[in-house]
């Protein structure tokens, strides 16, 4: 049997401490050497939320305007659905609305018509950029332009993000990858990822936007290991000081809780538990029953084995 280097193995007593305030990246939303996804619908702003991590990080400003940034550094993103004049142009908007100078911005795009991280070789060309610009993120946008992988596969999946997550160990970065989420329900944002369970367990942090556009965001975050701000209303700003993303949506009265349940059930694919429920609507489990109990005395919500699903009643006013 050839002869190997063993294993490293410490005590834990031996094992540096984090520093007080390195557990955040950007407060609230990234973890320090998190690895995850700010994942949507299409349109919903990801990459836009995405390039406004970026530029606070690579510019020390505050993200959305709010979160502080504790690992200030350089940025390098990769969008492989834009030209590079246009990333340009977007982080152009956000340096003009923050007052930065995009010649001093310490942000990186890479140049590379493609990039798979399932090639060994663009595999080991990240490795050394990384290795040569060190920066504290680096962004992937969309993981589905990445790869040529089955992402329902749990195995070529478990392959990618093993990739990844030996780049994020290996130089100690944050990795933001931009995905797609399912149309289907899920009682949890996280498993409504789309492709394999896989993507979820590996995540340390991530934003979920969801919404009805550009206008009418909800921003939840999630961590592994670290509270999570409350959900908050997101909004895509075009106006004399720039195009942003910006908190707050549109400013109108919120329906009453059962037109949204009911909205909710007549756009499901099939049955919606109530889990699936209170997370979509982000209402507590109280007010969810008693609305729930309302619609189902007025024929308007039906209670199956599955969940819930739009009544007879309703579906006649639809058609």
């Amino acid at each position: 049997m050839a002869v190997t280097e063993p294993l490293p193995v410490l005590r834990i007593a031996d094992v540096e401490p984090r520093a007080p305030g390195q557990d955040w990246l950007v407060q609230q939303l990234w973890g320090r050497a998190a690895v995850g996804f700010v994942a949507g619908a299409p349109k919903c702003c990801k990459s836009w939320l995405a390039l406004d991590m970026a530029v606070s990080v690579a510019s020390g400003t505050a993200c959305l305007g709010r979160f502080a940034v504790d690992d200030v550094g350089a940025a390098l993103v990769y969008l492989a659905e834009d030209h590079l004049a246009a990333v340009r142009q977007r982080v152009q908007a956000l340096c003009e609305y923050r007052g930065l100078d995009l010649d001093r911005l310490d942000l990186h795009v890479i140049a590379s018509a493609s990039l798979r991280i399932d090639l060994p070789d663009d595999l080991r060309r990240l490795d050394q950029a990384l290795s040569q610009l060190r920066p504290r993120l680096l962004v992937l946008d969309p993981l589905v332009r990445l790869h040529r992988a089955d992402e329902n596969s749990s195995a070529d999946v478990s392959a990618l993000l093993g990739a990844l997550r030996e780049l994020n160990r290996q130089h100690d970065l944050s990795i933001v990858v931009v995905h797609h989420m399912s149309k289907k329900a899920r009682a949890h944002l996280g498993q409504a990822l789309r492709g394999s369970g896989d993507l979820h367990a590996w995540t340390d942090s991530a934003c979920y936007l969801v919404g009805r556009g550009k206008g009418d965001l909800q921003l939840t975050v999630e961590h592994r290991a670290g509270p999570a701000p409350e959900p908050m209303r997101l909004r895509l700003v075009d106006d004399d000081d720039g195009i942003r993303l910006q908190l707050g949506g549109i400013d109108r009265p919120a329906p009453p809780l059962t037109e949204a349940v009911r909205e909710a059930l007549r756009e499901a694919d099939g049955p919606r538990t109530r889990g699936a429920l209170r997370a979509h609507l982000a209402v507590n489990n109280a007010r969810l029953g008693a609305a729930l109990a309302e619609l189902e005395d007025r024929g308007l919500a039906v209670r199956g084995p599955g969940g819930w699903t739009a009544g007879q009643r309703q579906l006649a006013l639809v058609e």
